[in-house]
């Protein structure tokens, strides 16, 4: 592992400015009724929106509003239900100081929440989809690019590498030099290495002590491994529920090789770690 300082970079969402100089802590809300560790929690948008809420005021200063669970084995969603589900929730939140995320593959779902309030188009599949890479470019806001091989439904099949963290790197980059072929430009561009898409456990590990070779590729990076399957498994079997100090352990050490974020479920927890951090940092 190698310590590296974060970018001396500000990242423009909208009429919102995110100082990446600083660690943001993304909080996640999933408004469906399957995903791994919080599924049918917050599927009313009353619930969802006072979830929300919460974690502004436990520290979070994005929001990630997803309608399609992205665990291993998860079915697909209708463009019109993902939609559904997810725009009632973006209109309420676009009436606070927060900057918003959408946990999205599907062009018309971004697109409908673009026009709804939100800020940030988060996408596993990086761009992949039908006229993803265009529409992208045509609305010119942030894009986080995750390395993932294949869909949910097949990327445990896909965990062959030479070497993960090269491998992640390359085929990053692949994505990243679309993206701007297409016209996206570099500034609003963010990568995510995609712990626990098309990886086992040990890969995951091995990728979290050399996250820092992510930096060579120069844009912002994004962590997200909280309560992730090979946490519970370096926990000796810890179910997704009490894997938060785990998560929170593993995101600061993304933290010291220069990730400016952190997708989190437990906010309150993570926004403690980093202020001690900080604290640290400062002294």
């Amino acid at each position: 592992m190698q310590l590296m300082p974060l970018p001396n970079r500000v990242m423009r969402c909208g009429s919102k400015r995110l100082d990446l100089s600083q660690p943001h802590v993304m909080g996640i809300l999933n408004v469906t009724p399957d995903s791994f560790s919080d599924g049918g929690k917050h599927n009313a948008k009353e619930q969802a929106v006072a979830h929300a809420l919460q974690m502004m005021a436990d520290g979070a200063t994005v929001i990630d509003v997803g309608g399609e669970s992205t665990r291993p084995g998860a079915a697909m969603v209708a463009v019109e239900e993902e939609i559904r589900r997810v725009i009632p929730v973006v209109e309420e939140l676009a009436k606070h100081d927060v900057v918003i995320s959408i946990d999205t593959s599907e062009p018309a779902v971004i697109k409908a929440a673009v026009e709804a309030g939100a800020h940030i188009w988060n996408d596993v599949r990086a761009l992949t989809r039908p006229h993803a890479l265009e529409t992208a470019a045509e609305l010119n806001i942030p894009v986080i690019i995750m390395h993932m091989r294949g869909e949910p439904t097949t990327m445990n099949n896909l965990d062959q590498y030479e070497n993960v963290t090269t491998d992640v790197v390359s085929e990053l980059q692949q994505r990243v030099d679309d993206a701007l072929k297409a016209g996206v430009k570099a500034e609003n561009i963010m990568i995510d290495p995609g712990f626990g898409f098309a990886k086992n456990a040990q890969q995951n590990l091995k990728l979290l002590n050399e996250l820092y070779q992510l930096n060579a590729m120069g844009y912002p990076i994004l962590s997200a491994l909280s309560r992730k399957r090979f946490i519970g498994e370096a926990l000796s079997g810890a179910d997704a529920q009490h894997r938060a100090v785990g998560s929170v352990a593993a995101h600061l050490i993304s933290i010291q090789q220069g990730a400016c974020m952190v997708r989190a479920h437990d906010v309150k927890e993570m926004s403690d770690a980093i202020k001690v951090w900080k604290a640290m940092n400062q002294a």
